[in-house]
């Protein structure tokens, strides 16, 4: 019997760097003058000391690493954002002028994961949600992926749900669709095993217990 062809191996996964907001806040606190005007607004915006140190470390480390691999002064670094392709405002994928360097990053709790990559990408991390809030929010996933979660034991839902929404989110934010595009849409599924949409690759991360993590990108 002769064999079938050999299938394409999988593309290979961005590069992704955890950063952990304790420990880190300090120096972020002396690197505030590479942020944007913009940028230290939206710190500013925050009530909660922890919460503008989260964005402080996430957006500093984002500069740092964007200037190491371009030659670029953190504080010139050219960003941009890619016009949305839901409803063509600017307010899409971030990115540097020219894409010299794909990106994207995340934040939840103490973790900030970020990613790079040659082509448009995706990430996202949540701390795992408890049982009232994957009861509700998962009547907003794929029919599929909630009939997925329906057969599980309770315990082991809110797990499976942490995959599923990194996942979907990791993909959108890649697109730059964000949650302009319906939570429903596209199946990334809720095992072991992402599912990845048509001219997508998507994958989990390993993160400390207590968070999910994925990543999506453009093939």
């Amino acid at each position: 019997m002769t064999a079938g062809p050999t299938p394409p191996p999988a593309p290979a996964a961005p590069e992704t760097l955890i950063v952990r907001v304790s420990g880190n806040a300090a120096r972020a606190a002396r690197e505030l003058e590479w942020l944007s005007e913009e940028e230290r607004a939206r710190a500013g915006a925050f009530r909660r000391q922890e919460d503008r140190d989260r964005y402080h470390v996430a957006h500093t480390a984002l500069r740092r690493e964007l200037a190491r691999r371009t030659g670029t002064a953190p504080s010139e670094l050219p960003l941009v954002r890619a016009d949305c392709p839901v409803c063509g405002g600017a307010h899409g994928r971030p990115g540097l002028a020219g894409d010299a360097v794909h990106f994207s990053l995340s934040h939840a709790g103490d973790l900030v994961l970020l990613a790079f990559a040659a082509a448009p990408v995706g990430v996202d991390v949540e701390s795992l949600p408890g049982p009232s809030v994957v009861e509700e929010v998962s009547r907003s996933l794929h029919p599929r992926e909630r009939d997925e979660l329906a057969a599980l034991p309770a315990s082991h839902r809110p797990a499976a749900f942490a995959r599923c929404w990194t996942r979907k989110e990791a993909y959108l934010k890649g697109t730059g669709s964000g949650l302009a595009e319906e939570p429903s849409v596209t199946y990334v599924g809720t095992s072991q095993r992402a599912a990845s949409p048509p001219g997508w690759h998507v994958g989990d991360i390993a993160v400390p217990a207590g968070y999910a993590a994925a990543w999506a990108l453009r093939v």
